[in-house]
């Protein structure tokens, strides 16, 4: 549930605005470079044409040069006029697909990063920031792949050759040019610094609107409850009036970025134009020199006022691919840095925690002096030995860890020690190679009950799903019945059925080895309780590990062996 503040949100380091990340993390980006970069080149090509044909079709109409000549001239600035259009069109079409490709790759490797580092990583992340950067944020590369980025290089080829024609041409106007080229990268850098901090201001308020829209209304009822509701919507409207401040800060900050720019190169074009004058004035320059070189001056610093135009409309592409780029690096680092055995350091070691446990050959799931995380902290070593065909009851008081050795196992908490199934390291397999997990929460989806029950089943099977339901106590339900966000629709008890259902499921599509249930009948009367218990011996019977968090007495008479874990308080 949300606070009625909002922290201040992290400082973001400082990135180029091309990371060569973008390289590393998205194939697709490294032939759209090579690609824009052939289009730039040939881009400047009929800009220097363009300009020469212009060039000789004024002059020769001027010196009297004949028809055929002039209308030779003329198809062919024609022919360069459309080839330039045609040009535009290319640029703009690869970029488009690049950007399409790119955005597609960015979020697959986001979603594997989020598989890499885990459950628990992405317990301490804020998920509903996560998806507004892998939604709209990667939609905002459209505008950095499609503008910013086929500018850029458009000014790395043209601003070069086209100051060097022209120094050819008339060494006074390119020496023009080259002092006072300068100025609007040095301008850029400093509009640059202002925007995108601006930027960086709205990206982070963004996120926390989001953020904090979503606890609300995860958290409503409550609010509701404690007549809190009206200081939570008033909470999001100030975050909204925040964002709308910060949205016009940066298109007040872009118009006169953009003023500064188009002045800096207007009144450069015009010292250019000036000496040219007073030139063909004195005789001193050609007027077919000084019209081709005057022609030229524009193009010159049209790609760097450009590119200081199109980094705005780029600016929230690259704040979001900085975040992506984050959580990329850290799955990487966890990559190279994580052991083989899976192993981490242990933090301290903790008191001796009384276990009682039925001792048998070590097979199905083996746990040794499982140690768990808790903030930063351990919790006391835990032991225990679940074979197939066997239910292994956790017991203990609240705050005991009985819910955190579920959260190890399932890779939503860190720890030390041994857990191995079937002799493997359960650090080493994702947790739907071998697990099927049933949380207190019921983490039901908007959809059917059929497709929450069959959840990450390629091929759902309707006979299994119901068999699954009927297994978990929830006989009247309808597989067909529509469920909204979070499962709304649906009772306490129901969802929690169903979220045990799915568990079911999963054993019987051959998915998991182990069954872990967390207080599945906590919702439940006693004789929806009893038939659950027979469900999950019957299961048992058919060969899965079955481990199970109970606080309810009667979880005893199905349970073959019994871990009894102390309250930390008492240990300590």
């Amino acid at each position: 549930m949300p606070s009625d503040e909002d922290s201040a949100p992290p400082a973001r380091r400082r990135t180029p605005p091309v990371d060569p990340r973008l390289l590393r993390y998205a194939r697709a980006s490294r032939g759209f470079f090579v690609a824009i970069g052939v289009i730039g080149a040939a881009q400047t090509v009929t800009i220097v044409a363009f300009a020469w044909l212009l060039t000789r079709a004024v002059v020769g109409a001027i010196d009297g040069m004949p028809w055929s000549e002039l209308t030779e001239t003329l198809g062919g600035l024609a022919g360069i006029v459309g080839l330039r259009a045609l040009l535009v069109w290319l640029r703009e079409t690869v970029a488009a697909r690049a950007a399409a490709h790119v955005e597609e790759q960015l979020r697959a490797h986001l979603v594997e990063a989020v598989g890499v580092l885990g459950p628990a990583w992405l317990e301490t992340r804020n998920t509903a920031q996560l998806a507004v950067t892998a939604g709209r944020g990667l939609d905002a590369l459209d505008a950095y792949f499609g503008r910013y980025l086929p500018q850029l290089v458009q000014t790395v080829i043209a601003t070069p050759v086209v100051l060097l024609v022209m120094w050819w041409q008339d060494w006074i106007s390119g020496l023009t040019v080259l002092l006072t080229l300068p100025l609007i990268p040095i301008f850029m850098v400093l509009i640059g610094l202002a925007t995108r901090a601006v930027q960086e201001r709205q990206w982070q308020t963004l996120q926390r609107l989001a953020s904090r829209f979503a606890d609300t209304v995860q958290g409503l009822s409550t609010l509701t409850v404690f007549g809190r509701q009206h200081r939570a919507a008033a909470s999001i409207e100030k975050v909204t009036e925040t964002y709308r401040i910060e949205t016009m800060r940066v298109l007040r900050v872009s118009f006169l970025s953009g003023f500064a720019l188009e002045f800096l190169a207007s009144i450069s074009v015009a010292i250019v134009a000036v000496s040219i004058g007073f030139r063909l004035l004195d005789g001193s320059l050609a007027l077919g020199v000084g019209l081709f070189v005057l022609l030229l001056a524009p193009e010159a610093y049209l790609p760097l006022r450009q590119v200081g135009v199109q980094f705005h409309a780029a600016a929230e592409g690259v704040a979001a691919t900085d975040d992506v780029f984050e959580v990329l690096d850290a799955a990487r680092d966890e990559a190279r840095i994580r052991p083989l055995d899976g192993r981490d350091t242990p933090l301290a070691e903790p008191p001796a925690r009384r276990v009682l446990e039925a001792r048998r050959p070590a097979s199905g799931l083996s746990v040794r002096g499982m140690r768990v995380r808790r903030g930063d902290g351990m919790l006391p070593p835990v032991d225990l030995v679940a074979l197939p065909g066997t239910v292994t009851l956790v017991e203990g008081p609240s705050g005991s860890g009985k819910s955190s050795i579920l959260a190890a196992l399932r890779g939503a908490a860190l720890f030390d020690g041994a857990a191995t199934y079937e002799g493997r390291d359960v650090r080493a397999l994702a947790p739907s190679q071998w697990l099927a997990w049933a949380g207190q929460q019921a983490g039901l989806v908007a959809g059917t009950v059929a497709s929450n029950v069959a959840l990450g089943d390629p091929a759902p099977d309707s006979d299994r799903v119901r068999r699954a339901l009927d297994l978990a106590g929830a006989r009247l339900l309808d597989p067909a019945r529509g469920l909204g966000v979070q499962g709304a629709g649906l009772s306490g008890g129901q969802a929690q059925r169903v979220a045990v259902a799915r568990a079911f499921y999963r054993r019987l599509a051959g998915h998991a080895g182990v069954i872990a249930l967390d207080e599945p009948s906590a919702a439940l009367d006693a004789a929806t309780e009893a038939a659950l218990w027979v469900s999950v011996r019957t299961l048992a019977g058919d060969g899965a590990v079955v481990l199970l968090v109970s606080h309810r007495t009667t979880a005893r008479t199905i349970a073959d062996s019994v871990v009894r874990l102390e309250s930390i308080e008492a240990i300590a």
